[in-house]
């Protein structure tokens, strides 16, 4: 018997293709007709030391070899069926069920064989009566199923022997990798932030014109206008005219105009007589 089914209705003249159907999903047996046919009459039983699964994590894949922890033989469940080619050869083949992974390998594969842990389910399953599917195709759960890394050369159909199957160390970043979703937040992986009333205040900064060494200072010319002297002129003049109209009499009404806004159309381009345009040209003395 081999492994990969080929059905009984393949043609005689066609090349068997083993891989096309090497598992079958224990949910769908009774929708396709490969499967169907054979619940009644054709169930059988694989056992094997073990099986191997992969780990996928990127690019990257890394098997694991599966097993029982006492080292008795994995009972899987499985259907069978015969053809025949057109020599007249008869080729057994059979197909092994699959269900959805146990809680405890869940981080490994959404799949994983059907194993029957006992005698009384391998009994049910070999039974003359049909068993309920759901039943008996459920994943195996029990804690004495273990699993440990393998060399991925095992994948290599040229790679064939006991090293297969010889447990290996993992490395570092793949034991933090895992360690990770068990760890537990320690006080240390939390940001520190200092209180507001401790942070430091920058004093204020006052920017003061510097002059550069290499800089070169001209001596003053006519043309220079000192705006300190002007500004100081502009203060004495505008306080003179406001103490005069506090010495007014309190009785007495003063019309005050509201001066109009300053134009925004284009200002008159001095001629060369006119005098320079100053400050104090912008308000009237009294």
């Amino acid at each position: 018997m081999k492994w990969g089914l080929v059905p009984s209705f393949t043609k005689k003249t066609d090349k068997p293709d083993h891989y096309r159907m090497f598992n079958a999903r224990s949910e769908s047996l009774k929708e396709k007709p490969s499967f169907r046919r054979l619940i009644p009459n054709n169930r059988c039983l694989v056992a094997v030391e073990g099986f191997y699964e992969w780990k996928k994590d990127g690019s990257k894949k890394q098997p694991y070899y599966i097993h029982f922890k006492d080292g008795r033989p994995l009972v899987f469940a499985a259907l069978y069926d015969s053809w025949q080619n057109s020599e007249g050869e008869i080729l057994y083949t059979f197909t092994i069920l699959t269900t959805r992974s146990s809680p405890a390998l869940e981080w490994l594969h959404d799949r994983m064989p059907v194993i029957f842990g006992s005698k009384g389910t391998t009994e049910m399953w070999l039974s003359d009566s049909q068993p309920k599917l759901e039943t008996a195709l459920s994943p195996y759960a029990d804690s004495d199923l273990v699993w440990y890394p393998v060399t991925p050369a095992m994948g290599k159909p040229s790679f064939d022997g006991p090293e297969c199957i010889k447990e290996i160390p993992l490395k570092t970043a793949v034991k933090n990798q895992i360690s990770k979703l068990f760890s537990r937040k320690t006080d240390d992986n939390i940001d520190k932030f200092e209180p507001i009333d401790k942070c430091k205040s920058e004093p204020d900064v006052f920017h003061k014109n510097v002059e550069p060494n290499n800089l070169k200072i001209e001596p003053a010319t006519e043309d220079t206008v000192d705006l300190a002297d002007e500004k100081n002129v502009f203060r004495e003049e505008f306080h003179s005219i406001k103490r005069e109209f506090k010495e007014l009499a309190p009785n007495l009404e003063i019309e005050t105009e509201v001066p109009e806004r300053y134009s925004t159309s284009a200002k008159k381009k001095p001629q060369t007589g006119d005098k320079q345009i100053s400050l104090l040209s912008y308000f009237g003395k009294k």
